[in-house]
């Protein structure tokens, strides 16, 4: 598994634009409601780091930056 540094604050943007894609879409299955909960986490994580004194930046696999990106 690939793992990456990121700065939090983008990571928290990417992660918002990509909640409000998939809010849009009126699917209710359980892995549309799974990726949306991930992201979620993802975009909290990110904001708590990006306004926290150490480091701004967050940790992602690849898998993570992937379920992100396909919805921005």
């Amino acid at each position: 598994m690939s793992y990456a540094l990121l700065d939090a604050a983008r990571v928290a943007k990417a992660a918002k634009v990509s909640l409000d894609v998939l809010q849009t879409n009126p699917e209710t299955t359980e892995a549309h409601q799974r990726k949306v909960i991930m992201i979620e986490r993802i975009e909290a994580l990110a904001r708590a780091a990006a306004e926290s004194d150490a480091g701004k930046a967050v940790t992602l696999t690849s898998e993570e930056f992937w379920l992100i990106s396909r919805n921005w």
